[in-house]
């Protein structure tokens, strides 16, 4: 009886055993594929808990999660003859998990690879412009690249390549740094530029607006007087009037109409002259005639004398003509 016992104890201790073998728990972002002595079976196996034969049946997980792999930084040349490096990573799936457990050996490694290789192959394919300015079509070009060798054959879907960082060497930073701050002073210059011509345009406006309205310039003139002494200045220096500076500007204008008068009429004179025009003497003032001036120490009776002299030697039209003439 207690042989018996015995073996039923061993019994159940092994089908407890057999039975702890047999049971395999799937989570939820997984997928089972069993292998039955080496061979693969095609049912695949998923989220929860599944008994297999505890002899001869393997299961192996196989993750269906999105998996991000970093690609070690690549040294390339790009068409234009740059050296630089880049790094990217890249995000995958498997869509198949018998592609991906049969077909290729440590699947993670092998997309490492090939995302390696196709980041050197589009670089070289690309100038320094285009992967500095067009990051998404460099992105979408590796995204092709690597799809071709891996979703089909391996089961693996590449869903995003992203290009991380791009290392230039120090020369060719600094050639750029002198480009970009060229490039800012030229914008810099032409708004300047630009600005200065409307500037110019709304002051030659305005100019045309005061010169039609003469009263619109005083009261400019005020308002400047009315911002200069909001600061509250001890001295307070006024611009001249605009109209006194007409009103010289008048006189002189009369005083040179009248200047030009006494030369035509001078003109006219010499003029007549030359035609042989009689002009007539000067008279001689009755003053001169009538009174004549005594010296000190002289006779008296040698006035009508003097008189005589002085009439002798007025200028007579004959000199006046010479004079002009000369």
């Amino acid at each position: 009886m207690g042989v018996l016992i015995t073996v039923l104890a061993v019994c159940a201790v092994a089908g407890l055993v057999l039975l702890a073998l047999s049971l395999r728990n799937v989570q939820q972002y997984e997928k089972g594929v069993v292998f039955r002595f080496g061979r693969l079976l095609p049912d695949i196996r998923g989220p929860g808990l599944r008994v297999i034969r505890p002899i001869g049946d393997r299961m192996r997980k196989v993750s269906v999660q999105t998996e991000v792999l970093g690609i070690p930084p690549q040294g390339s040349i790009t068409a234009d003859n740059v050296t630089l490096t880049v790094d990217a990573v890249v995000y995958f799936k498997v869509i198949d998990p018998v592609k991906a457990l049969v077909n290729v050996r440590n699947y993670p490694a092998a997309v490492s690879q090939i995302a390696q290789t196709s980041l050197r192959s589009v670089i070289g394919r690309a100038d320094l412009d285009t992967l500095l300015s067009d990051r998404d079509h460099i992105n979408a070009e590796l995204k092709k690249v690597m799809d071709a060798p891996t979703e089909e054959p391996w089961g693996l879907r590449i869903e995003r390549v992203e290009i991380k960082d791009i290392a230039l060497p120090e020369s060719m930073m600094r050639s750029m740094s002198k480009q970009a701050e060229a490039e800012r002073e030229r914008r810099a210059r032409v708004i300047a530029a630009d600005g200065e011509f409307q500037a110019s345009q709304r002051l030659t406006d305005a100019a045309a607006t005061m010169a039609d309205t003469p009263g619109a310039l005083q009261l400019r003139l005020l308002q400047t007087v009315v911002d200069v002494s909001a600061e509250k200045n001890s001295t307070l220096v006024m611009p001249f009037p605009v109209e006194m500076l007409r009103f010289f500007e008048h006189q002189s204008r009369d005083s040179d109409d009248e200047s030009d008068g006494r030369l035509v009429r001078r003109s006219d004179r010499h003029a007549a002259l030359s035609a042989g025009a009689v002009i007539p003497e000067p008279a001689i003032p009755a003053p001169l005639l009538a009174r004549p001036v005594s010296l000190p120490g002289e006779r008296a009776g040698s006035r009508a004398e003097v008189a005589r002299e002085r009439r002798d030697n007025w200028p007579t039209r004959w000199d006046t003509e010479e004079s002009l003439n000369g």
